[in-house]
């Protein structure tokens, strides 16, 4: 989840700079051994635009990712943003206002204890519904902005400074049940702010209908204490084209779902063919107001949107991004228009051995 800087602020900007610089280095010092493989440096550079309400913004962004190997059981990895927002002044004023943004967006290392346990430290994202640790990059997302209900059980910052334990409780051919569970610290740090909390998430896989399903639950552990609960349902039937997620959270004054459907034309000639490329998207989602005393990041009405998007996959890790959406609320009725072009990257940190 991304804060906006205003340009004025810097020597903020500077301190976030050489907080990630920081990190990178701490990542790349050590070159791997013998018995260790070559760190990777991944991510995604896009750049986005936004019409709501007939006012257009624009943001290049990059979000570089980083994973470093130490041995056989040790991964530190690391995903910073970096971008640059130009929205429309307001009170009737012509011309554009700029701010940027420059910060981790998270800091951890994974500690592989045993084929079912994996020790998680640093600040960390959190283990809540699907979107925040799967859908939230750049070059993963089939639209630009995440869902309604994204802030849900996310504790403001969508991360935790502290520990979790991950894994897979159980593996068998037919199916498999896998978790997490976090502790997260009350950290005022600028680039690692959490909030003091806890919770984990469940899902059991079915491997042979290709159909996953999952409880999440987060409890925020200071001021007015609030429980959070999501469930999520991911569905991909096999050869078809089709792939379907969904996603409900509830709040103490907020709750709703989203549901995602994409496909890909195969009949002619596959994902590579022109026409196999294209990938069409509908979201559908819905927000419902429990009380009007904190929004938690949702719309202080009830409020209806549905998405619709025609993407299409270029050679070399290319997507084009363009969606329309429609909001209904009581507060009015409006059009979303976006869209994008992102490249996704990879490549050694440097070359190995």
């Amino acid at each position: 989840m991304l804060r906006l800087i205003p340009t004025s602020i810097s020597s903020t900007v500077a301190r976030s700079i050489r907080t990630i610089a920081l990190g990178l280095t701490v990542l790349c010092v050590a070159r791997p051994g013998p018995a260790q493989d070559t760190p990777l440096l991944s991510g995604g550079v896009a750049f986005l635009t936004n019409t709501n309400a007939g006012n257009t913004s624009y943001t290049p962004i990059i979000e570089p990712l980083i994973a470093a190997p130490i041995g056989q059981h040790v991964l530190i990895e690391s995903r910073a943003a970096l971008l640059e927002a130009f929205a429309p002044k307001g009170n009737g004023e012509s011309g554009y206002d700029h701010s940027h943004f420059v910060g981790l967006t998270y800091l951890q290392g994974d500690i592989v204890v045993s084929p079912h346990i994996t020790i998680v430290a640093g600040s960390f994202l959190l283990p809540f519904g699907t979107y925040n640790e799967r859908l939230s990059p750049i070059w993963i997302g089939n639209f630009q902005d995440g869902p309604l209900i994204t802030s849900l059980g996310l504790m403001s910052t969508g991360t935790g400074t502290g520990g979790m334990v991950r894994g897979s409780a159980i593996a068998r051919r037919k199916y498999s049940i896998d978790y997490a569970a976090y502790f997260s610290s009350r950290v005022g740090v600028e680039q690692f702010t959490a909030q003091r909390s806890s919770g984990g998430r469940a899902s059991l896989y079915l491997p042979d209908q290709r159909l996953e399903v999952g409880l999440s639950y987060n409890r925020l552990l200071q001021g007015t204490h609030e429980n959070f609960y999501g469930a999520h349902v991911w569905w991909e039937p096999k050869d078809s084209g089709l792939r379907l997620r969904s996603e409900y959270a509830r709040g103490h004054h907020a709750q709703g779902y989203w549901v995602e459907a994409d496909y890909h034309i195969l009949k002619f000639g596959g994902y590579e063919s022109f026409i196999g490329r294209f990938q069409p998207v509908l979201r559908m989602q819905q927000t419902f107001r429990r009380d009007t005393i904190v929004s938690d990041g949702l719309p202080l009405v009830n409020t209806q949107r549905v998405d619709f998007a025609l993407n299409y996959d270029l050679p070399h890790n290319t997507r084009i991004l363009t969606s329309y959406a429609r909001q209904f609320s009581s507060t009015g009725d409006h059009n979303i228009w976006e869209t994008g072009i992102v490249y996704r990257f990879l490549f050694p940190a440097w070359k190995g051995k």
